[in-house]
């Protein structure tokens, strides 16, 4: 692939592609965008973005910050296409990617909450005025519970029951083994649990 190709599309904003037959199936694309036919990738931005946002949404919990991490993900991959190999599964590799971007983001986040705490007057104007969204009903329940969890627990959460995936894949995904990807599962189920619990009850 030519490096210094820029991804000739805005992935935020994805568009359905008629004019490729719709049994391609995910490597002859990426062969296709190797060979110099760079519209091909907007087919696989198109067949993985519901998934990859809804991941990202449901691990970052921030529509702003689930965007930006979605938009480096998949320049990334057009960037690294040529480092992907047959014999692993395009959306394994996708996610891999995807899930690195959002643990950066994360701790990006976590930086810019913590110079905000330290600074006094923030932290003062914070006191004054809260914010004024509200969660209501089961799903901000939920979300607001996932945000509680520490990362890594979080993460194999959405990737079990959020996304449908076995513990193989979830482990191809995060470099995790599938007996640590379990324990984290088992453990944010429980750290859960209480939580909403407690939102059913109010």
């Amino acid at each position: 692939m030519n490096r210094s190709l820029r991804l000739p599309l805005d992935v935020t904003r994805p568009r359905v592609v008629t004019f490729y037959a719709t049994g391609m199936d995910d490597a002859d694309l990426v062969a296709r965008v190797l060979a110099g036919d760079v519209a091909g990738f907007t087919v696989l931005v198109d067949r993985y973005y519901g998934m990859c946002l809804r991941f990202a949404l449901r691990t970052l919990g921030n529509r702003q910050d689930a965007e930006d991490a979605l938009q480096e993900t998949f320049l990334n991959a057009y960037s690294a296409l040529g480092r992907y190999r047959e014999r692993q599964a395009f959306r394994a590799w996708l996610y891999r990617i995807l899930i690195n971007r959002c643990r950066s983001v994360g701790r990006q986040r976590q930086r810019r909450l913590r110079r905000f705490v330290e600074d006094g007057e923030a932290h003062e104007s914070a006191a004054v005025d809260p914010p004024t969204d509200g969660d209501s009903g089961l799903r901000d329940a939920l979300q607001s519970a996932l945000d509680t969890l520490e990362p890594r627990l979080r993460e194999a959460l959405v990737l079990k029951y959020g996304e449908g995936l076995e513990y193989r894949e979830m482990s191809a995904m995060t470099g995790a083994g599938v007996s640590a990807l379990k324990m984290r599962v088992k453990r944010a189920c429980q750290a859960l649990r209480p939580l909403l619990e407690g939102e059913r009850n109010e």
